[in-house]
């Protein structure tokens, strides 16, 4: 016998919408100020993994917040500065390319975030991190949620001031290093950033030489 075609929705067709719920437990329990931390940047070839930590006001929360990646540019860069005025405390943090280089980008991103942590002006009571990995050494106890940049508005806000922060980093690296075009693809290993390796070299301060194709073929000088 056939089963009837369903016209609800596949679990796996959802999709996660941020929001205060993960907050509002901890508040529950007594934690004031909970701190949402993410990370952009582990993927590129070129630039910095950067970290930030917001804690956002439960009394003034930005509407239309999400996941970064789910976010236009133009939209991220009006939530950038709504965060900023509306938060009750934002910290970015990054570890650069030689220090991605001289342990992993694992490592250095949950270094990143906990700089991130520990810059707040704020002391955070607990944090909320995106992923699995738990940041060594946090100032406050915390909790790793999968995908939580899609289930926590804090993370979620954390996310896009990450990512709007390294976009613009690696724009002024573009006006630097013409020649690689990083103000188009942030340093991720499209086409064209390739090719631009191949003809002129990584740069020096800004290459990840750990990361292929730069590793093996490329030799940092030492200072």
């Amino acid at each position: 016998m056939t089963s009837p075609a369903s016209d609800s929705p596949l679990l796996f067709e959802l999709t996660l919408a941020p929001d205060f719920s993960e907050e509002k437990r901890l508040n529950m329990r007594g934690f004031r100020l909970v701190a949402g931390i993410d990370e952009a940047g582990r993927g590129p070839l070129a630039g910095p993994v950067v970290a930030a930590a917001v804690i956002l006001d439960p009394d003034n929360l930005p509407s239309g917040l999400d996941d970064s990646k789910r976010l236009s540019a133009a939209r991220r860069n009006q939530l950038f500065d709504t965060i900023l005025t509306s938060a009750l405390a934002v910290s970015v943090a990054s570890v650069c390319a030689r220090g991605i280089d001289a342990s992993d980008i694992r490592k250095a991103a949950l270094e990143a975030m906990r700089r991130a942590a520990t810059g707040l002006p704020l002391l955070p009571d607990h944090a909320l991190i995106d992923g699995r990995d738990m940041p060594p050494h946090l100032p406050c106890p915390g909790l790793a949620l999968v995908k939580g940049d899609q289930r926590s508005l804090s993370i979620a806000a954390a996310s896009i001031i990450a990512k709007v922060s390294r976009d613009r980093m690696m724009e002024q690296a573009g006006a630097v290093h013409p020649a690689y075009g990083f103000e188009v693809h942030a340093g991720y290993g499209t086409a064209r950033h390739r090719k631009a390796i191949e003809t002129n070299g990584p740069v020096e301060a800004l290459h990840r030489y750990s990361f292929a194709p730069i590793k093996g073929r490329f030799t940092r000088h030492k200072q």
